[in-house]
């Protein structure tokens, strides 16, 4: 039987190591599950989600040119739908900044006044910083010291 890339087949496991676990194939080919095609959840040891002998569904990935089959546990599985966000108010702030947390941006600001406001904040902040690592590390805001040490 030839093996397609795409297509879902049930398998029975053979042997598992720590790093995945292979999986024999109808037709008798056998193909490899890497422990992070196992299950959608963080795997740490393999020998809790599966057991030689084991029937499982797999995906097959990728058949290389050497005949290597890759194959996936976890995407053969049906996918979850997503939960559905609710429509409802948003808890928090807006994404919306306006140099002062705690205001609203007032709606008739045009773009260039808000980049001015916010280049005006921002320049006070990283001036406020300046001053604040300049006090804690001394008189020099620039590192180094001098000397000819090499590099």
């Amino acid at each position: 039987m030839q093996v397609e890339v795409g297509s879902i087949l049930e398998g029975k496991v053979t042997g598992i190591t720590n790093f995945g676990a292979f999986v024999e194939l109808p037709g008798g080919s056998t193909g490899m599950v890497h422990i992070s095609e196992v299950s959608s959840t963080f795997v740490k040891d393999i020998h809790e989600k599966l057991t030689e002998g084991q029937q499982v569904k797999v995906k097959v990935l990728d058949v290389g040119e050497n005949g290597k089959i890759s194959l996936s546990i976890k995407r053969a599985e049906p996918e979850q739908p997503k939960p559905q966000r609710s429509s409802g108010p948003r808890r928090g702030s807006p994404n919306v900044w306006n140099g002062t947390p705690d205001q609203a941006a007032p709606a008739n600001l045009s773009f260039e006044d808000m980049m001015a406001k916010f280049k005006q904040v921002s320049d006070e902040k990283i001036s406020d910083l300046k001053k604040a690592s300049v006090s804690k590390r001394g008189a020099s805001p620039k590192r180094g010291g001098g000397g000819n040490k090499p590099f």
